[in-house]
């Protein structure tokens, strides 16, 4: 089979897996990379070490380090906008935040078995041995900018991938393979303009200029990446966001083409996937944090940082009625759900001997600190 019809086999193999997005882009380095390791540089990634590895930018760099003789990589993306994508049900202060990507079964589980199958269709149809390696958010590459090079979309000022069709609801994979495939045609791509929105109505202000994210600041990385303590001048602009955080995306005009994915497993199992109560969420063990979310992307990050994200948004809630929860988790086994949960009180008003309490039995000094400064904000028996 020669490669043009290969590729178009690909496509249609692509889209009957549910892909919506799919193009071919040359297994080399990405023009986008010089920018990258001037964000790694400036420390914007944080905590994510291995985002700045050695081994992962000698990979950036040449892509033969992943797969001997790379020539091609195929990239697919994956729809996960539900009904009304551009609003995510906010609900009463009492409830959480979750972003829309989280709302159904883990990603993961969902798209790289559809990607070992394009492989599988590319080893079948192309007429000589061929090997390749799926990844799907796991890899050291560059999938935004690869995929904007083979001609899915453009990257926005919020930096993600914008397709004009279809708006930015879209997970990425691909593989790259020793196969030489025609590359994308690339179509002549709109951009954002003047269009700042997406920068103004950043709760922490993590978009510092366009094109440029320091996720130190962002709300994603903060509650998902993070995870030691959140810092204290950004927790009261984090709102009730739990998990993750899609106003850069909600706020984009390109989100008006994006249409409601047509994946059952990617759609919320209930109301308390996409806003659950703080209560419940506060309340959460480890037992009953696995059988909750279990099989979601929200389980990858344990449940020390989702109860530190709850009790974050239970500080910023304002509600008294939140308190007794907060209080039990005082004497929790986690200092940084103990220390969460001090500030929390001191944002909302606190029973001071509850408080007093704590201190005098609490050993961690950074716990001990938090209830200090808690001791400090807004005093009241």
């Amino acid at each position: 089979m020669d490669s043009t019809h290969l590729t178009d086999r690909l496509r249609e193999t692509a889209r009957s897996l549910g892909f919506s997005l799919f193009g071919i882009a040359p297994a080399r380095p990405s023009q986008y990379l010089d920018a990258y390791l001037r964000w790694i540089e400036a420390g914007m990634h944080g905590e994510m070490g291995y985002l700045a590895r050695k081994d992962r930018l000698a990979r950036r760099h040449d892509l033969t380090r992943i797969l001997p003789n790379a020539r091609s990589l195929v990239m697919v993306g994956l729809n996960y906008a539900h009904p009304d994508p551009t609003t995510n049900p906010i609900g009463p202060l009492s409830h959480g935040r979750i972003s829309n990507y989280a709302w159904g079964i883990d990603y993961h589980d969902v798209m790289l078995p559809r990607l070992e199958s394009l492989g599988e269709t590319l080893a079948q149809e192309a007429s000589q041995s061929v090997t390749w390696r799926p990844y799907v958010d796991t890899g050291p590459i560059l999938e935004r900018a690869h995929a904007a090079e083979a001609g899915m979309g453009f990257i926005g000022k919020n930096t993600m991938l914008i397709s004009p069709r279809h708006g930015s609801y879209f997970f990425l994979g691909e593989f790259v393979t020793d196969l030489e495939l025609p590359p994308t045609p690339l179509p002549q791509m709109p951009g954002c303009g003047s269009c700042t929105r997406c920068l103004a109505a950043c709760p922490t202000h993590a978009l510092v200029q366009p094109f440029r994210l320091d996720a130190r600041r962002c709300i994603s990385y903060l509650t998902i990446e993070l995870k030691g303590w959140s810092p204290p001048d950004l927790r009261p602009l984090m709102g009730n966001w739990v998990y993750g955080c899609d106003v850069c995306q909600q706020i984009c005009p390109w989100q008006r083409f994006a249409q409601p994915t047509g994946e059952i497993s990617l759609h919320p199992i209930s109301y308390d996937r996409t806003a659950p109560p703080l209560a419940d969420l506060l309340a959460l063990d480890e037992a009953a944090f696995s059988v909750r979310y279990k099989g979601t992307a929200i389980h990858r990050i344990g449940r020390e940082r989702l109860v530190r994200n709850a009790c974050v948004a239970a500080g910023n809630s304002g509600l008294p009625e939140i308190a007794a929860h907060l209080i039990l988790l005082l004497h929790d086994a986690d200092p940084l759900i103990r220390g969460h949960a001090a500030w929390a009180l001191g944002q909302i008003g606190h029973p001071e001997d509850a408080l007093q309490d704590a201190l005098t039995h609490e050993m961690n000094n950074m716990v001990r600190g938090e209830i200090q400064n808690a001791l400090e904000t807004h005093p009241r028996g």
